[in-house]
């Protein structure tokens, strides 16, 4: 003979979320460092980049190029404003340094290429750098 078990749909549902007390120690543990969200895109002469950095000021962003390779670093600083009475239940969002380097399939012309830092999205246009052109040698 089979056992049926009964289950109600939503006590999952509230189980974490009533069962986890609040820690009111002193501000709830470490955040996890957020991963830096990416697109690339690329077309004939350019690729195309997005990055969400939800937060963060523009004067702490900072993008380095070398080459094929590409860093884009930025640090959200925590602003304490506690204000007299008031304790600090929880704090889940993260403060600190968080940086992506990828490299792309051709070098980059560091001098036409541009950023712009609008809604928490950076955007980099970056032109690829002209191939090279073979020197043949003549001999004497």
């Amino acid at each position: 003979m089979s056992n049926l078990i009964r289950r109600d749909p939503f006590d999952d549902l509230l189980r974490g979320f009533f069962v986890r007390p609040v820690d009111i120690g002193g501000g709830g543990g470490v955040a996890e460092a957020p991963q830096m969200r990416v697109d690339v895109k690329e077309d004939s002469d350019a690729y195309q980049v997005h990055a969400e950095l939800p937060g963060i000021k523009k004067e702490d962003i900072h993008v380095h190029i070398d080459g094929p390779v590409v860093s884009i670093s930025a640090e959200r600083k925590q602003e304490k404003e506690i204000k007299e009475g008031e304790r600090v239940l929880r704090t889940e969002r993260y403060f600190g340094k968080v940086s992506r380097s990828f490299q792309l399939g051709q070098e980059i012309d560091e001098a036409k290429s541009s950023a712009k830092f609008n809604d928490g999205v950076l955007e980099l246009s970056l032109p690829k750098k002209a191939p090279e052109q073979a020197k043949r040698l003549t001999i004497d």
